[in-house]
């Protein structure tokens, strides 16, 4: 999770200095940057607390004749796994105990009952000890020392996944695979300390809950006519900086006038003052209906490209699913996502990732860019959008949750081209996949969120810690 500080600085040298990610505690006042072709960045990043987790070494005392030797010194072994995971996951605060057998786990876990979740080491066996911290309510990492907690680490694991517990088991010589499972655990702290903006006119309320139960994030709610006073007070002058920066480093404008580059400019404006007064983490608006209505007089494309390119987190269409999906896997790689409308081609054997939003920074902020193209927004012709020329020849993760049902779907495919077809929406990034599996698996809306990357894996296990059912779309 990345961790970022509050600077004053021309984009380009933000860029440069810090991924683009200003950790705005204020929304600062209009600047003038060194360069007067560049705006300075407005989106704001607010750095997450350190997971707190408990470190529960298993193993019977030394002396017993019983795996993995009878002088094994439990110690030591246990100092090594410290050391490694406390260097392995710097935003993880560690408070390290021993259990011998169940009664000593039960007291541990009546005593930390303010832990995110737990890492259990299996350093020896038969101590009965996983079992209760398992069954605790809490995430649990288990991981197996090979050959010494090897017996009880197995039956364990079978027990988890016929009881569908939080438990996600790692039983590997690569030390860098129990790293990746505890830093989850970061992920699940991050996002109970989110705080979602939510632009609506209809009622959250009930959605609200469950986004808090499932994720432990808050969502907050304005309607139109308060993004719309933020957008009457944005600045036009700082708007159209935007405007221009936008438009020099695209590859070419296709339909918007500058005026209506500008009007995005402002909306960029007006949702970042919004996000930064609400101390949010993440924007997502009633675009559609706001536009179509006549209630918001430009369209967030712009905005939402600008924040995921700085490393915040702008989604479409007041999904809230998607907004979550969208934050976890920003907290868990530091890579934006995006969300579409997926179409298949089974003659191809791909699924067309496509939306009138993207970033161009695939790779989050450090990463290289690529090539955009200002369009209208696609189905009414109307507005700024984007057309992102996104990389090929990478693999991507593809996923989507549900607060409701408490599950996720999944799948990974490989970039391999930018579809230019004028039905649809703008940007259309190809994948090759496992096409027809995903056509006869599909469920959960139409919205996916891609982002670049193989991270099937680390989803699946933050899904399973969180207690989410997971569907693999590409899976026949």
């Amino acid at each position: 999770m990345n961790r970022q500080c509050s600077c004053l600085l021309t984009r380009r040298h933000f860029l440069k200095l810090a991924g683009g990610a200003a950790a705005c505690c204020a929304f600062l006042p209009a600047a003038e940057s060194l360069l007067a072709s560049e705006p300075v960045s407005r989106t704001p990043i607010y750095p997450k607390g350190k997971a707190n987790v408990g470190l529960v070494f298993s193993h019977i005392p030394s002396g017993n004749p019983t795996w993995p030797m009878k002088d094994y010194d439990y110690a030591a072994v246990a100092k090594q796994y410290v050391d490694k995971l406390r260097a392995g996951c710097p935003d993880t605060v560690f408070t390290v105990k021993t259990a011998h057998n169940a009664d000593m786990a039960r007291a541990i876990v009546e005593e930390m009952t303010d832990v995110d979740g737990y890492v259990v080491c299996n350093l020896g066996i038969w101590t009965g000890a996983p079992n209760v911290i398992m069954h605790s309510g809490k995430p649990v990492v288990l991981v197996d020392d090979l050959y010494a907690g090897s017996g009880e680490t197995l039956i364990c694991a079978g027990v988890a996944t016929r009881e569908k517990l939080p438990v996600v088991t790692v039983s590997s010589s690569d030390f860098a695979d129990v790293i990746a499972a505890v830093r989850l655990f970061e992920t699940i702290r991050a996002m109970k300390e989110t705080t979602i903006l939510d632009i609506v006119d209809y009622d959250i309320a009930g959605a609200a809950e469950k986004v808090k139960s499932v994720w432990g994030a808050t969502v907050v709610k304005i309607g139109s006519k308060e993004l719309a006073d933020y957008f009457a007070k944005a600045d036009a002058r700082e708007a159209a900086q935007w405007a221009d920066f936008w438009i020099k480093n695209a590859k070419k404008v296709v339909e918007p006038s500058r005026d209506e580059i500008v009007k995005s400019g402002k909306m960029y404006l007006a949702l970042c003052r919004a996000v930064s007064d609400k101390r949010a983490d993440a924007v997502t608006m009633d675009c559609l209906g706001m536009f179509y209505s006549g209630r918001v007089t430009a369209y967030p494309c712009l905005s939402h490209f600008q924040m995921n390119n700085d490393g915040g987190t702008g989604v479409c269409e007041g999904d809230l699913n998607s907004t979550c999906t969208q934050l976890a896997m920003r907290y868990m790689t530091g890579r934006p996502g995006y969300v579409s409308d997926p179409v298949i081609d089974t003659s191809k054997d791909e699924i067309v990732y496509a939306h009138c939003v993207s970033h161009n920074r695939a790779f989050g902020p450090k990463g290289k860019s690529n090539p955009y193209i200002i369009r209208s927004h696609a189905e009414d012709g109307k507005g700024a959008s984007v057309q992102s020329l996104l990389p090929a020849g990478e693999t991507v993760t593809t996923l989507e949750t549900d607060v409701w049902s408490k599950s996720m779907v999944i799948h990974t495919g490989l970039t391999t081209r930018n579809v230019d077809e004028p039905k649809a929406c703008r940007t259309k990034l190809a994948a090759k996949t496992n096409s027809r599996p995903i056509l006869n698996n599909w469920s959960m809306g139409w919205h996916r969120v891609t982002v670049y990357g193989d991270w099937k894996k680390q989803a699946m296990d933050l899904a399973r810690l969180l207690g989410f059912t997971v569907t693999e779309e590409d899976r026949a």
